[in-house]
């Protein structure tokens, strides 16, 4: 079965299972909003309308937070699984967000355009190593200057027993929020195709890549918001700001 199938098999019930399965949901959204939020409404007070690329938009829980947050955006989702965005469009809609929906796998080419943010919530570690840091390389290319990348994601533990560790207390967070035995075997089934990457190892491709301000602002065990800015039409990549905490 393909990444894309598993995601598909369990949509209609995706969303419901996710507040259980993020023990830090709220936390851990609201950071990805409000790290998009302010070159959206940069965009507005100039007269634009912000266009977000939302990445392995899966039910569209991102796009709708971002929307909500800033009324008037475009949204172009992606994903591979044709179920999932059949519900995100339906959400949309019902709530009049302007939006399109593209079916395709995150090696694919991006479509096409510039995006005062692109956004991600726990997809990219389906890619390997190799394919996040081209994925991140085409990201920060299809950024307006300024723009902002912000990837809400599932990360490593820096050492083996860390990612044990952090396998540990997840089970024992998602058991007390009501997760049972059926719903945990599933997630752990899902998890099978993960290749996740640690955070500071994420942060460092980000600035290899050419954006600025990259940093992680969110983390709580294996869950972690880290992003960055594409440089301003006159700021030089290399200047200062450009590492972020985990650039070195």
């Amino acid at each position: 079965m393909r990444v894309a199938e598993a995601f598909d098999a369990v949509a209609g019930a995706y969303d419901g299972a996710r507040r259980r399965l993020v023990p830090c949901f709220d936390a851990f959204y609201t950071t990805a909003v409000e790290v998009a939020a302010p070159p959206l409404r940069a965009a507005l007070a100039a007269g634009r309308t912000p266009e977000v690329l939302d990445l392995g938009a899966g039910t569209g829980l991102l796009s709708s937070l971002l929307a909500a947050a800033v009324p008037g955006v475009r949204l172009t989702l992606v994903d591979a699984a044709p179920k999932m965005l059949a519900g995100a469009a339906e959400r949309l809609s019902a709530s009049g967000v302007a939006h399109q929906v593209v079916v395709a796998d995150l090696a694919d080419p991006l479509p096409t355009g510039r995006y005062d943010a692109v956004v991600s919530a726990l997809a990219i570690h389906h890619l390997d190593d190799a394919g996040k840091r081209d994925l991140y390389r085409r990201v920060a290319a299809a950024l307006v200057p300024g723009g902002v990348f912000v990837n809400a994601e599932q990360v490593a533990g820096p050492t083996p027993d860390l990612n044990r560790r952090y396998h540990e207390v997840w089970l024992a967070q998602i058991t007390a929020l009501g997760s049972d035995a059926a719903e945990i075997a599933a997630a752990e089934q899902r998890m099978a195709y993960d290749r996740p990457a640690t955070a500071g190892e994420q942060c460092r491709w980000l600035a290899e890549a050419g954006l600025v301000d990259v940093d992680c602002f969110f983390k709580a065990w294996r869950f972690a918001v880290f992003g960055g800015r594409a440089p301003a039409a006159d700021e030089d990549a290399a200047g200062p700001g450009h590492a972020g905490v985990f650039g070195g």
